[in-house]
């Protein structure tokens, strides 16, 4: 009997736009994004996913990620190097492989992330952008970005986020830590970051909202305090779209994943973190 190729654990640096898509994870009866890689992985390598394709997070539906890690198992015989031009030949033009390699073998995308960044996006102006109309969140009047900026300096640390979640998660624990929220803007488009060690259902999308409403002038800065203490979430502002919301960095033991410095090289330092894993 022919020796068997070893297995490899293979990690992919991916980018997709999410409109098309019901969220990264495989779903029953809706087409996600992880249906769509696991099934082209297979087709390419003519090998199966031993232990199945895991994703570093959750996106929900309509969301983007301009960075995301992935990884699987597989018997391929296919070097890592090639992997991203063999799976791009028959990926959706919406869902791109950037890099791939041989991940060391207690590499989990999930597991092993101990931080990520998502970036909201919105446009100021009388009139939708319809070139942007499925990556940002439209917005008709300048709101005060001066007052967003300060209340979301109230998200960062270590808070209950009961009153900044949707109904649809099963996690118990609502605490989470935000190392950085800030807002910025260039010309007409406001920029929300949220980087945090894990994330609730819809918590980006509410705190994105809740920073707007401040900007509106139907909230303050000094609401923000009370809105966590208080934990109803009917209390706090709206959920904003899904369009405008994109997994934007990724850090796994102190090493940064982002857009542009996506280093497979960097994989090759990373260890299995101690400790429970993040839901998100």
């Amino acid at each position: 009997m022919p020796d068997q190729k070893p297995i490899l654990n293979i990690c992919l640096v991916l980018r997709y736009d999410g409109t098309a898509y019901h969220g990264w994870q495989s779903q029953k009866n809706a087409l996600s994004v992880q249906d769509i890689l696991q099934n082209c992985i297979r087709g390419t390598t003519g090998q199966p996913l031993l232990r199945g394709l895991y994703g570093c997070g959750r996106t929900d539906a309509g969301v983007h990620a301009m960075c995301y890690v992935a990884n699987f198992h597989s018997r391929t015989g296919i070097p890592a190097d090639k992997l991203p031009f063999a799976l791009n030949a028959h990926l959706p033009p919406d869902i791109r492989v950037i890099s791939a390699l041989d991940a060391p073998a207690e590499f989990h995308a999930r597991f092993s992330c101990t931080e990520k960044e998502y970036l909201y996006r919105m446009t100021v102006g009388p009139h939708m952008d319809p070139f942007r109309r499925n990556v940002c969140m439209h917005v008709p009047l300048q709101p005060d970005v001066a007052a967003m900026q300060a209340a979301a300096a109230h998200f960062e640390g270590k808070h209950d986020f009961s009153a900044f979640r949707n109904m649809g998660s099963t996690v118990r624990d609502p605490v989470r830590t935000v190392t950085r929220c800030y807002v910025s803007q260039a010309d007409d488009e406001i920029r929300i970051a949220v980087a945090a060690d894990g994330f609730l259902y819809n918590m980006v999308r509410v705190i994105a909202g809740t920073l707007l409403t401040v900007g509106k002038g139907k909230l303050s800065s000094d609401d923000i305090p009370a809105l966590f203490d208080g934990r109803r979430r009917e209390e706090s502002g709206m959920t904003a779209p899904p369009q405008g919301l994109a997994l934007h960095r990724i850090w796994y033991r102190g090493y940064d994943f982002a857009p542009h410095e996506m280093i497979p090289d960097r994989l090759r330092a990373i260890s299995h973190p101690e400790g429970d894993p993040h839901e998100h």
